[in-house]
Order: structure tokens, then C-alpha cells, then sequence
């Protein structure tokens, strides 16, 4: 796997860990969780910006944002039984596909 790609599976995970941990908060009230929200988020940064040193911004965020999408739904639904309705998961497939199309058929994934 390219490096690229090892980096924004990196911000993809630490994004997602961030985001599940968001709700432990408590609206930004308890200290612990709080802080390893900050520390996931800018972990999450910091690889996305090594990610764009090879992918262009656009490509780079659709994925980062698609993917995480895709993986805190899957995590709710898992993890917290929250449901999923039939236009939620059209939604979700077809988010997949969009980051399977820009990674299989753009030429502009990686520079």
C-alpha cells in the first residue's frame, strides 16, 4: 500500500475514534473524553496533511469524509443499536461507490 493511503487510513481511524468518543463528553464536560476528542481530531489532521503532500485536497477529503461517514453509522448501528433505515443505507452505498469510482477510475489520486 502507498504511503498516501497508509496516512489517510490513519486520519480516517483517528477521525472515527474521535467522533465515537464524542458523545462521552457530555457537551465537552468531562475532562478525559474531552481531551482524547481534541487529541483524535488533531491526530486526524495532522495524517490528512501528511496525506496531501501526494493527494489533491478534494480526492483526498472525499474519502476521509466518506469513508468516516460510512464507519460512524456502521459503529452507531453496531456498537449503540441505532437503526438504519432504507434511505440511510442507499445513502451509504452510494457514498461507497463515489470513493470506489475516485479511487479506480481517477487519475487524480495520487501526483
Amino acid at each position: 500500500m502507498a504511503l498516501p493511503y497508509f496516512f489517510l487510513i490513519l486520519a480516517i481511524a483517528s477521525e472515527v475514534m474521535g467522533t465515537v468518543a464524542l458523545q462521552s463528553t457530555q457537551q465537552f464536560t468531562r475532562l478525559g473524553p474531552s481531551i482524547f476528542v481534541a487529541l483524535s481530531y488533531a491526530l486526524s489532521f495532522y495524517f490528512l496533511s501528511l496525506t496531501l503532500n501526494h493527494i489533491p485536497v478534494g480526492v483526498a477529503y472525499a474519502i476521509w469524509s466518506g469513508v468516516g461517514i460510512v464507519s460512524i453509522a456502521v459503529i452507531g448501528y453496531v456498537v449503540f443499536a441505532q437503526t438504519l433505515d432504507m434511505p440511510a443505507i442507499l445513502g451509504m452505498v452510494m457514498i461507497l461507490c463515489g470513493v470506489l469510482v475516485i479511487n479506480l477510475f481517477s487519475s487524480s489520486t495520487v501526483h
